[in-house]
């Protein structure tokens, strides 16, 4: 009864579950622990079992101590056995919802997560999906498999609902324990239950919505809203450059006024799991209604031309210099795909590096929380910060502003530096710097 799993919730008797212990499943699986529920992680890479099961942490926004503590006290455990779910009274679903190669929503994970929980489902059992996907997930195709598979009929035996992860990593401000939480449930006791266990972990509010399709559609709205905005930024930045205008202080000075705008910045492209990836969720749903949403696919367009655009960009500059690209060594400043972390899936700079190398330039890479990584097959070795690297190089490209970086040596021991980030804004010397 619904009755009986609030009053778990509530006093925090309730076991608690969460599949997939990433960027946002690990987080989360932390915040529950800490609030005092017991806690079962699952995942189906053992490496990330053994390391929660050791207190050993590899996620950023993660403080180590906090894993330690709650490992070691017994409120959180990892395992890679779905059985374990028969044991669970409330489990989030946390996979990775990817595209394919045609750009298409990939909800395998889902549906594989989904079907674990199937066969393990049990009266009185809370289902929550936090993974973002396309509106309609939730009750078109969670809810079928779960009911189909065990039996059970979802808001009378069981409950399911929706509520969208909102994790930025290296966020310094906003962790998965202060950022308000957006809940939709099947029915209202589904949202009441979810509810209750978010507000009984979070330090922010909830949000309760009528459905889980709103809730899906509010997070495609939050990163679309972002992706739209970028790509005005990007746009804004190669008219500037064809008029010779700064558009970094274009932007500062529109941040001036108090109303009515809201700061984005140009870069070479557009990173992480979300803003890249997210407007496809809605652009492959809006075709089931007959309708092109064509805003959200240009400016789609815009982003993922603008690796390609900081090679013609390079190229240019490389010309004045008498230099063609092919055969150059171009020295790339960071692969993350924003500052300060080691998340790098769908970094721009990542394209930026193939691109250079399709026109058969020399490329090496450094950056401070990345050592190496795996890219279409190919294994890259951060290379070190040096003088004798930065001389030998013939252009640098800037592409995550890293805090660590010492600007001012970058600036000293380069021939020329491509900004793409606006990262040495403080450098004074600037003869060999050109911004983005």
């Amino acid at each position: 009864m619904k009755a009986d799993l609030l009053e778990k919730i509530i006093n925090k008797t309730a076991r608690i579950g969460v599949i997939g212990l990433g960027y946002v499943g690990l987080p989360l699986a932390v915040e529950k622990a800490k609030a005092g529920y017991k806690v079962t992680g699952f995942d189906i890479q053992d490496k990330k079992v053994q390391m929660v099961n050791r207190g050993r942490n590899y996620i950023g926004d993660v403080i180590d101590g906090d894993l330690s503590e709650v490992v070691k006290s017994g409120k959180l455990k990892a395992t890679s056995d779905f059985a374990f779910i028969k044991d669970i009274d409330c489990i989030a679903i946390c996979v990775p919802t990817p595209l394919d190669v045609i750009k298409q929503p990939d909800i395998g994970y889902v549906k594989d997560a989904a079907l674990s929980i199937a066969g393990y489902l049990h009266k009185d059992m809370l289902v929550v999906l936090e993974s973002t996907t396309y509106p309609g997930t939730t009750e078109e195709l969670l809810k079928p498999i779960l009911e189909k598979e065990s039996g059970l009929v979802c808001e009378k035996d069981f409950f399911l609902a929706f509520s969208p992860e909102r994790v930025d990593p290296g966020n310094s401000t906003f962790k998965t324990k202060n950022t308000p939480k957006v809940v939709g449930g099947i029915g209202e006791d589904s949202t009441e239950l979810a509810s209750a266990l978010y507000r009984n972990v979070l330090e922010s509010g909830v949000f309760e919505v009528s459905c889980p399709a709103v809730a899906e559609m509010e997070k495609l709205l939050e990163n679309i809203y972002r992706n739209i905005n970028i790509a005005l930024a990007n746009e804004m930045a190669i008219i500037c450059d064809k008029m010779a205008i700064n558009v970094w202080e274009v932007i500062e000075a529109a941040k001036t006024k108090p109303y009515g705008f809201h700061a984005f910045y140009p870069g070479p492209g557009v990173g992480g799991h979300c803003i890249p990836l997210d407007p496809f969720y809605l652009t492959w749903k809006a075709r089931e209604y007959d309708y092109h949403t064509r805003l959200i696919e240009i400016s789609g367009e815009i982003n993922q031309y603008m690796p390609q655009y900081v090679v013609e960009r390079a190229y240019r500059i490389l010309n004045r210099f008498k230099k063609p690209l092919n055969g150059s060594r171009i020295f790339i400043l960071g692969v993350a795909y924003k500052q300060d972390i080691d998340d790098y899936r769908e970094s721009p700079a990542l394209k930026v590096i193939e691109n250079f190398e399709k026109e058969g330039a020399f490329v090496q890479y450094n950056d401070p929380y990345i050592s190496d990584f795996r890219y279409k097959g190919r294994e890259y070795k951060s290379a070190k910060l040096t003088k004798k690297t930065l001389n030998q190089s013939d252009l640098a490209v800037i592409t995550a502003m890293h805090g660590n970086y010492n600007y001012g040596f970058i600036q000293k021991n380069t021939a020329f530096i491509f900004d793409t980030k606006n990262a040495m804004k403080n450098v004074k010397n600037r003869h060999n710097i050109e911004l983005l």
